[in-house]
């Protein structure tokens, strides 16, 4: 009796000992990626209380889908493509996703006086970078004096969920869709009980909690030399969106002149400034994402302002010759310690 007894014991006193060594080891992160909006997203979770039965792939999907369902400028049949059909003076209940984008949008116009502009497609396609490509086409003054009265977020009105189309205009939320995207899904893993993760979208992160070891989440900002990638400064990050926006990757050439696919929505071209890339650090990252396309059509030197202005942490890479040099605003001095 006495030796199992002592058994008993021996027994317990070992499945204690692994219980405090596992508890002791990083919890296994769970990885999740696929193709979504024409580019890829990535998700990485630390596993928490939810139910495993829960498919959390499937609830990334579903989340992706819903953006991309309602504010696809490529399927025709998505809500914002046909609202763009639209005549003047019709009155749409949007999605509750798609209201919230309008919001942001709204929210990024006004911040930035129009340096984000959610209307910018017809200059967009204009200049070959939207779903309706031309090629690599410098267009004539004439037409992009005519994209322009195309344009114009105050020929829309949103009321609550209720928008209504005042002029002829035509939605583009490229510029911000991703970034809310990385932000929905954070939401949807964050309601089941799963606060750790990473969430990135097109480049766009969304950053909840630590990582399971219990650092921060680590992310590296890209150095803008194409091809290389890399990494020009590491910041340890929780709880933010994170979006980066550059003229690096997507451009043409035409006799020995440079077009950038970030336009000035207020001229109708593309921007010719040496700001290469800005990352922008913001509790919403949809938000980041919107204006880091308007830091993009600012400017280094106005881009300090207005981030100063609206104590934004920005992260800017500015092409000086051969080379580059780094700036930031006040409110990044916080991530670079």
């Amino acid at each position: 009796m006495r030796r199992a007894t002592l058994a008993t014991r021996l027994l317990a006193i070992g499945l204690a000992t692994f219980l405090l060594t596992a508890c002791q080891q990083p919890p296994q992160e769970l990885k999740f990626s696929g193709p979504t909006m024409g580019t890829t997203y990535h998700v990485t979770v630390i596993p928490g209380e939810v139910s495993a039965s829960e498919n959390l792939d499937q609830v990334i999907l579903d989340a992706l889908n819903r953006i991309n369902d309602q504010m696809s400028t490529y399927q025709p049949d998505s809500d914002l493509s046909k609202f763009n059909e639209l005549p003047i003076g019709e009155v749409v209940e949007l999605p509750a996703e798609f209201a919230a984008v309008m919001k942001i949008s709204e929210q990024a116009y006004t911040d930035t006086e129009g340096a984000f502009d959610p209307t910018v497609g017809p200059l967009v396609d204009l200049w070959g970078f939207g779903p309706r490509d031309t090629g690599d086409v410098v267009p004539d003054a004439d037409a992009i004096a005519d994209a322009l009265a195309e344009m114009g977020f105050e020929g829309l009105e949103l009321d609550g969920e209720r928008l209504i189309k005042h002029e002829d205009v035509r939605l583009d939320l490229s510029a911000v869709a991703k970034g809310y995207a990385a932000e929905l899904v954070s939401n949807e893993l964050r309601s089941l009980g799963l606060y750790n993760h990473l969430v990135e979208v097109g480049g766009e992160m969304r950053l909840s909690g630590v990582k399971g070891n219990g650092e921060r989440w680590k992310i590296g900002i890209e150095q803008p030399n194409l091809g290389q990638g890399a990494v020009n400064l590491a910041v340890s990050l929780t709880d933010a969106g994170v979006a980066t926006s550059g003229d690096y990757r997507n451009y043409f050439e035409q006799n020995g002149v440079r077009y950038s696919h970030t336009i000035d929505p207020r001229t109708g071209y593309p921007v010719t400034h040496k700001l290469a890339s800005v990352t922008v650090i913001a509790d919403n990252a949809g938000y980041a994402d919107a204006m880091a396309t308007a830091f993009m059509v600012l400017g280094s030197e106005k881009s300090l302002v207005l981030a100063e202005k609206l104590d934004l942490a920005i992260y800017l890479i500015v092409k000086q010759g051969d080379s580059f040099v780094t700036l930031h605003s006040s409110r990044f001095e916080h991530f670079l310690n």
